[in-house]
C-alpha cells in the first residue's frame, strides 16, 4: 500500500504538530521551507504539507484538517520585520523568499496607509532578505525567531499582533493541506492527532532543546512556544481563515471564490 507523502517545515514551531510523524508506518515524511512544500502540493509530489494558509485559496480543491494550525493571537517571534526605521517611514521591504502567508500579511497589512504602500522587492530564493537593500525585512522561522530573541535584536514590527489588533482573531500561518487527488484514511488522521498530543507532551522538551542549540533563554522558548504559539484554535480557524482569505483578494491576492472543505481530526484534540 502507497504511504502518504507529508511535507512538513524545518523549523521549530513545526514540531507541536508534526512530531514523531516520521516513524509512522503509513507516512512518508519530508521537511520543506514553505515555498517548496507549496510546490510539492502543486506538482502531486506532496499529498498533505503543513504549509501557508495562503495557499487554499490560491488553487482549486484543496481541503485542511481543521481546529489546529501554526497560528498565534498576538505576537509571535518567528514571524518578524526587522525595522532599519520606524513602520510608519518604511518605504521598501525585502521579503524572506521561503514565505507565503506571511509575506501575502505583510501586503495586506500595509496596503491603504496614507503614506502609501511600501515597495516590496522579492528576495531570491536561498538569499538572505537582510542583506537587500531596504527600509525593513521579512523574516521567518528558526533564523527569525533566534534574531528576535538574542541580545541587540533590531527593532522589529509583528505582523500577526497587527492583525490580532484589527481582527481579533488569531492569524494561521500554516495549516495541513491535502491536494485535491489525495486519499487520506481515518488511520491517516489518527496519525496526525497522535502527532499532535506527541508534540504537545514535548513543548518543554522543545524549549528546552532549542534554548541549548541556539544559546537563548529558556523562558523565552517556553514562552514562544507555550503562550505565543497557538496550536489549537479550534473553532476560530475557520473564520479566521476566512478573513485571511477577503482581506488578500481584495487586493487580488488570492482567489475569494474559493472556500475549501475542513476535515475533522477523528480523536480528541489537546488543550
Amino acid at each position: 500500500m502507497a504511504k502518504l507523502r507529508v511535507g512538513t517545515v524545518p523549523y521549530l514551531v513545526g514540531r507541536p504538530l508534526d512530531s514523531g510523524l516520521e516513524e509512522e508506518p503509513a507516512i512518508e515524511l519530508s521537511r520543506r521551507v514553505p515555498a517548496e512544500l507549496v510546490r510539492g502540493l502543486r506538482s502531486g509530489e506532496l499529498d498533505v504539507a503543513l504549509v501557508s494558509s495562503i495557499e487554499l485559496f490560491r488553487e482549486p480543491g484543496y481541503r485542511y484538517v481543521d481546529h489546529v494550525a501554526v497560528s498565534g493571537e498576538g505576537s509571535v517571534a518567528s514571524v518578524q520585520v526587522f525595522l532599519r526605521k520606524p513602520i510608519e517611514a518604511v518605504r521598501s521591504i525585502a521579503l524572506d523568499p521561503a514565505s507565503r502567508a506571511a509575506a501575502t500579511l505583510v501586503r495586506v497589512l500595509l496596503s491603504g496607509r496614507t503614506a502609501g504602500e511600501p515597495e516590496f522587492l522579492e528576495v531570491a530564493a536561498g538569499a538572505e532578505p537582510e542583506s537587500a537593500r531596504a527600509d525593513a525585512w521579512l523574516e521567518i522561522g528558526d533564523r527569525a525567531l533566534r534574531r528576535a530573541l538574542s541580545p541587540g535584536a533590531p527593532p522589529a514590527w509583528n505582523p500577526s499582533m497587527e492583525w490580532w489588533k484589527r481582527t481579533g482573531l488569531p492569524f494561521a500561518f500554516a495549516v495541513w493541506i491535502v491536494r485535491p487527488e489525495a486519499r487520506i484514511s481515518r488511520a491517516d488522521l489518527e496519525a496526525f492527532s497522535r502527532a499532535r498530543v506527541r508534540g504537545a507532551s514535548r513543548i518543554a522538551a522543545l524549549a528546552e532543546e532549542a534554548s541549548r542549540a541556539w544559546s537563548l533563554p529558556l523562558a523565552e522558548c517556553r514562552r514562544y512556544l507555550e503562550r505565543e504559539c497557538l496550536y489549537e484554535p479550534g473553532e476560530k480557524l475557520r473564520p479566521a481563515l476566512f478573513a485571511f482569505r477577503d482581506a488578500a483578494a481584495r487586493l487580488g491576492l488570492c482567489d475569494g471564490s474559493l472556500a475549501p472543505q475542513a476535515i475533522e481530526l477523528p480523536a480528541a484534540h489537546v488543550a
